[in-house]
């Protein structure tokens, strides 16, 4: 049944091309070995530099792609998803006319992180968006010209949004921060230590921006009409056609636990050259735990040249890798979200919104594997992607085991996991 997938071979596959794993590339090319970028999206940068028609690529997404180029030894496979391990040292991928078998010496997991969206009465309403999904919709090309926006959730995402959204035309009525006033101050007082990152605050700061403050609640008959937001004590009410939220970001770490890599509660584990509990597997970027792009390229950086066998230069980039470790150290602590939050949701909340499962239904279940056979929570078409998340914040239960495929594709490839592939892990 495989024998129309080809069979390709590099000697490091790194899987994601945003800051993480354009920055391994380019680490590891000068050692002449051949080495493979995948990434779903049309063009490298991934979702912190998601290129478009309504986008404008910021000078070190464009440094960095030059990077790419300039090296012979470097393709880059875009628009291509990761399906299966069809075996060890194997990884069976999809694009949109060919499925490949991709054997690889090194592997470095860069997959990045995904919006942890939590539920809340009216979530489901035409409308309603993630806060980095309403960037990103922008910078594909949606048209928000006129259109009033909410903005709720917590941590700097929000702001970058709202810039993305008013220089597409958007009137961004409101930033909600549920972080407290004093937890942002001092955020802000801490900038100090990086410049850059002090320079970027001031160019977000928006007169619309609440500390303290929370959505309640989305209003509409068949589509977004009001926001209301708890600020303090009070509720207050806010006419809107668009709201996006968002409360953080989850490390997507689907592949490396379907490789067995071990976990740590911030994602993947790495020791100080970026490798995971799997022998000749790496991982750079988000997926070990957010912390921004200069992060994400200070551990790229590491990781492209230890799996080449560079050690001596991987280590050289240890103070840049920890100063921007401290970096997200004081973002988590500044940002945390309050235990108020899981008060959001009402009875009738959907919290899977794949198979329509109000929250009141899971409120008795004792874990996952509950949920899921007596609730059908998880059996959509996410695959437990969003309700998992949302789960383990409101119940703090274990998010479901990944299982192949890890997104959707094409019989045709399916058939890739036949022919004595292993489809058990």
């Amino acid at each position: 049944m495989t024998s129309d997938i080809a069979l390709e071979h590099c000697d490091v596959l790194v899987i994601g091309a945003g800051p993480a794993g354009m920055a391994a590339a380019v680490a590891a090319a000068p050692s002449g070995a051949s080495i493979v970028v995948i990434d779903d999206n049309p063009a490298p940068g991934g979702q912190i530099w998601r290129d478009g028609p309504g986008a404008k690529l910021p000078p070190a997404a464009r440094k960095w792609r030059d990077a790419l180029e300039r090296h012979a030894n470097i393709r880059v496979r875009s628009g291509t998803r990761v399906v299966a391990v069809p075996s060890p040292g194997e990884l069976l991928l999809e694009d949109a006319e060919r499925a490949t078998r991709m054997r690889w010496g090194k592997l470095i997991l860069c997959t990045g992180a995904r919006e942890l969206l939590l539920p809340f009465p009216g979530w489901t309403l035409p409308g309603v968006t993630g806060a980095g999904g309403l960037q990103a919709l922008v910078k594909a090309g949606m048209p928000v010209e006129g259109e009033r926006i909410v903005i709720a959730g917590s941590g700097p995402l929000l702001l970058a949004a709202a810039a993305t959204a008013r220089a597409a035309g958007a009137k961004v009525l409101r930033i909600a921060e549920q972080a407290s006033f004093a937890s942002v101050a001092r955020f802000g007082a801490s900038l100090a230590r990086w410049p850059g990152k002090a320079a970027q605050a001031v160019t977000l700061a928006d007169p619309q921006y609440r500390t303290s403050s929370c959505i309640v609640s989305a209003q509409g008959a068949t589509q977004v009409e009001s926001a209301r937001l708890r600020q303090g004590g009070s509720e207050v009410e806010i006419a809107c056609d668009r709201i996006a939220c968002g409360f953080g970001l989850v490390p997507n770490t689907q592949l490396g636990r379907l490789l067995g890599c071990a976990l740590v509660a911030a994602g993947l584990r790495v020791d100080a050259l970026q490798a995971t509990s799997i022998a000749g597997v790496y991982a750079a970027g988000e997926c070990t735990g957010f912390g921004g792009s200069e992060r994400a390229l200070a551990q790229g950086t590491i990781a492209g040249h230890a799996a080449v066998g560079n050690e001596h230069a991987a280590k050289a980039q240890e103070g840049e890798r920890a100063r921007w470790d401290a970096f997200a150290a004081q973002l988590h602590r500044s940002f945390a979200l309050a235990p108020g939050i899981k008060a959001m949701p009402q009875p009738d909340t959907l919290v899977c919104r794949c198979e329509d499962v109000p929250f009141s239904a899971l409120q008795g279940c004792t874990g996952w594997a509950d949920a899921k056979l007596h609730r059908r929570c998880g059996m959509g078409a996410c695959q437990g992607r969003v309700c998992g998340d949302a789960a383990q914040f409101l119940f703090g239960w274990t998010p479901p085991a990944p299982r192949p495929p890890l997104s959707p594709v094409r019989i045709a490839t399916l058939a890739g996991l036949g022919d004595g592939a292993d489809t058990r892990q």
